[in-house]
């Protein structure tokens, strides 16, 4: 089984500009061109929130332009940058989506792999929050799949990248959602988004893996006192594929057009 992860490409309506600097849309149209350039397609999309950046109508519409592109079945988390009413509204033929609440889900029916979808956002706010009644939201849907590899997928992460603009918008309760998944093994990976840069680090007993953004990248600076910035490095989805017997294996797929195919040597 094959899952494409793309996160965070801030889409905005045609014609605007992300930050009024960077062409996203164009960029995630580019991402989208190098799915459909895999020799092998994927089973499976995933976006990891942050559809679009301010959450208005007009941006849910583009975005549900360029989202038609994907021949696979698709997945979607939001992020703070998203509106759950509007996000709710706009993808209301996403019948794994819940009428009401936060947008928690589980899928198990594209392959041996169980996506669940992890709403941490908090409404208003740029941080996650991975309280009580999330969590055990959590725990009991986990606990209903012991044996399915299993991957959970949620926006901010619940650890600090060493970004320290970014860190103040984590996911809070890190320490409440590393024991949930300490008592399920069967939890392949965490994913997220929300930093705009490749991470991976253990985490209640996975691995967390961040998706890079399609769009622009945070800065990595790493001092404490850094002043914000962000780049136009080369944007990246991942892929996860799942072998019976190896278990899940993540590439990291830079998007462009770069020299080759050369010779193999």
């Amino acid at each position: 089984m094959l899952i494409a992860h793309l996160s965070d490409p801030h889409l905005r309506p045609r014609g605007r500009l992300y930050q009024d600097l960077v062409d996203s849309n164009a960029m995630f149209e580019a991402a989208l061109d190098q799915l459909a350039g895999l020799d092998v397609r994927p089973d499976l999309v995933l976006i990891s929130g942050d559809i679009v950046d301010e959450g208005t109508p007009e941006e849910y519409e583009a975005a549900r332009e360029m989202l038609a592109r994907i021949e696979a079945p698709l997945l979607l988390i939001p992020g703070n940058h998203d509106e759950r009413a509007a996000f709710r509204t706009a993808f209301h033929d996403h019948g794994y989506l819940p009428a009401e609440g936060p947008l928690h889900f589980a899928v198990g029916d594209h392959g041996p792999v169980r996506v669940v979808g992890f709403d941490v956002t908090v409404p208003g706010e740029h941080h996650g929050e991975a309280d009580e009644a999330a969590c055990d939201w959590l725990d009991a849907t986990l606990a209903a799949e012991p044996d399915r590899p299993t991957l959970v997928m949620m926006h901010q992460p619940p650890i600090l990248s060493g970004i320290a603009c970014i860190d103040e918008y984590n996911c809070r309760g890190g320490e409440r959602l590393a024991a949930v998944l300490a008592r399920h093994p069967q939890v392949e990976r965490l994913l997220c988004g929300h930093v705009h840069r490749f991470m991976q680090a253990r985490f209640g007993g996975t691995m967390l893996i961040g998706a890079p953004s399609t769009t622009t990248a945070i800065a990595l600076r790493l001092a404490p006192d850094a002043e914000p910035a962000s780049y136009v490095e080369p944007p990246a989805l991942l892929l996860h594929r799942w072998m019976p017997g190896s278990g899940l294996l993540t590439h990291f797929v830079p998007i462009g057009c770069f020299p080759g195919p050369l010779p193999f040597f």
